[in-house]
């Protein structure tokens, strides 16, 4: 049933006046009881009375006035719910991630998601630690998948802690422990990864009062590092996840004491963020917990 007829009912009896209801509907007089007229005949009986004093409902609209309440608000609430559909397929989510979590994180989050929001579009930008925080900073990001850095204000969701693990060569002399020493590092020439991993690894080595002999000029990306440590040029420290499927020729350790990366997600502002934008980050943290609990 036409739920604006109820409307203007309701206002007309709100206001207990014609003139008073058409001016708030935006209606003239005559058009407002053209409209309560057909209202009554469609329903078959009476349900204003109307006098010099104005309108006011008859004991049958008394009755009614409940569930023609109840129409209405159902009404809205069906209108909200295509408004928000509309709005889904129009909407799209930026994401700016590392190199490892674009490989073994976003195709299983995004696939998953998009089985829910097959009219959202996400779009994946790849870039350094620095690269990824300048990118939200200038709103040119929604979302940052990246180790957490104090400096910067934004709100942080919190995924995984990656294990960060000593990267040698594969003819390294090994002790009998299961584990490399963070002191072992002290002056040996060290192969620094990409920029902002950097930042992980200081932290490490500063807790330790280590100080390895990093090469200004040895920056360079994770592969490249795998290749050099190989090739016995040095020794390195990488993450759980960026090692993750690789097969190259190093031998891999944990730290001891043992250090993690601390993998999340960093927004501007999860309290503005639309519907969608909360329900990705859902879905990631969802995601990542069943990845790593396997």
């Amino acid at each position: 049933m036409e739920t604006k007829k109820w409307e203007a009912l309701l206002t007309a009896v709100e206001l207990g006046s014609f003139t008073r209801a058409a001016a708030r509907l935006g209606l003239t007089q005559s058009g407002l009881t053209h409209m309560m007229n057909a209202l009554e005949r469609e329903v078959g009986f009476p349900l204003l009375f109307r006098d010099r004093y104005g309108v006011r409902l008859t004991a049958v609209g008394e009755r009614l006035l409940p569930a023609v309440q109840e129409l209405i608000d159902a009404n809205r609430r069906l209108e909200n719910q295509i408004s928000a559909q509309n709005c889904q397929k129009r909407e799209n989510i930026r994401v700016a991630a590392y190199s490892s979590i674009c490989m073994h994180w976003l195709p299983t989050i995004v696939q998953q998601f998009r089985w829910a929001y097959p009219d959202v579009s996400v779009d994946i930008r790849m870039g350094s630690v620095a690269e990824i925080f300048q990118w939200l900073r200038e709103g040119k990001v929604d979302l940052s998948f990246a180790s957490r850095r104090d400096q910067g204000r934004y709100d942080w969701v919190p995924l995984w802690d990656d294990p960060l693990l000593a990267i040698l060569p594969p003819d390294y002399p090994l002790g009998d422990g299961g584990s490399f020493p963070v002191p072992a590092f002290q002056g040996k020439e060290f192969l620094m990864p990409s920029l902002g991993f950097d930042l992980d690894i200081l932290e490490v080595f500063d807790a330790q009062g280590v100080r390895p002999d990093i090469r200004d000029n040895t920056s360079v990306e994770d592969a490249a590092i795998l290749s050099m440590v190989e090739h016995g040029l040095g020794v390195s420290i990488l993450s759980q996840l960026v090692l993750q499927g690789r097969r190259d020729n190093v031998r891999t350790l944990p730290l001891d004491p043992p250090a993690s990366r601390h993998i999340g997600i960093a927004a501007l502002s999860l309290e503005e963020a639309t519907p969608v934008i909360r329900a990705f980050i859902d879905y990631s943290k969802r995601i990542v917990g069943a990845l790593h609990s396997a």
